[in-house]
């Protein structure tokens, strides 16, 4: 486990983590970002579509001293998401903090990718931010105060080397419909963007994109070597960035989408 960081930067407010567990053993985006959510003082909704997952994340917070419930939820179901919503408003009144993690990649281009794949993804990637927020906007309205951060990828705005179309399709929506988001409600205190992560060491990579390599350590070793600074980023680069982003010290930043990437997304190849 990272070294514990007690901050403060987020204390007492309310943060609501959907994709909150980990696809496989150590430390993926959502839980890392939920973890130290906790530890900047937020008391967090850790959702996930595996109980477990979800359990595993709060536990971890609880046991290091902080607040946090464990969610069921799927995250394309506009009735499960009012639930979460429902219930954490009930449980602490308020939501200050909207974090969207969830996300698949299915390999193919339009030939090989099968249509169920590809609405798949979109629903996932893309519709479920849009169910989030439908149903998370009203509560950061009537408080006049609300951050957004949504994770998309490094691929929504270029090429990273694997084929998959509906990848880069949700990514880019995403970073649009997170645009949108920030002018439409900039005059009401609620601020949204996004992260744009690139070549992550992360447990989802072992179970989405090994596959296009011979094995996990091609995979790694091939990786590394594409990152400017020679090796990839991993879960906590993703999670400082989002503490940053949904903190008052970001209160003037708003439509920003923020590679964490280590300069790749400047790279030709």
């Amino acid at each position: 486990m990272a070294e514990q960081k007690t901050t403060g930067r987020l204390q007492d407010k309310v943060a609501l983590v959907m994709g909150a567990g980990s696809s496989g053993p150590g430390w993926g985006n959502g839980k890392a970002t939920a973890v130290s959510f906790a530890r900047a003082g937020a008391k967090v909704v850790c959702v996930d579509l595996v109980a477990a997952s979800a359990e595993e994340t709060a536990g971890i917070i609880t046991a290091e001293g902080g607040d946090a419930v464990s969610r069921t939820c799927d995250v394309t179901d506009s009735a499960a998401i009012k639930a979460v919503v429902d219930d954490t408003v009930a449980r602490w009144g308020r939501i200050d903090i909207l974090q969207n993690v969830v996300g698949i990649a299915k390999m193919g281009g339009p030939i090989e990718l099968d249509e169920a794949e590809w609405r798949q993804v979109m629903d996932v990637n893309l519709t479920s931010v849009f169910l989030a927020c439908k149903h998370v906007l009203p509560v950061m309205l009537a408080q006049h105060k609300g951050a957004i951060v949504n994770i998309s990828s490094v691929a929504a705005i270029r090429w990273v080397g694997y084929p998959y179309a509906s990848y880069y399709a949700s990514k880019g929506g995403l970073n649009q419909f997170t645009c949108g988001l920030a002018l439409q409600y900039a005059a009401q205190g609620i601020r949204a963007n996004v992260i744009m992560p690139g070549l992550m060491d992360t447990p989802l990579i072992r179970t989405q994109i090994a596959g296009q390599y011979d094995d996990v350590e091609t995979m790694i070793r091939e990786r590394d070597a594409k990152s400017p600074t020679g090796k990839m980023g991993d879960a906590w680069d993703v999670a400082n960035a989002a503490v940053f982003l949904a903190s008052d010290e970001s209160k003037y930043i708003n439509g920003v989408c923020l590679p964490v990437d280590g300069g790749h997304h400047l790279k030709i190849g």
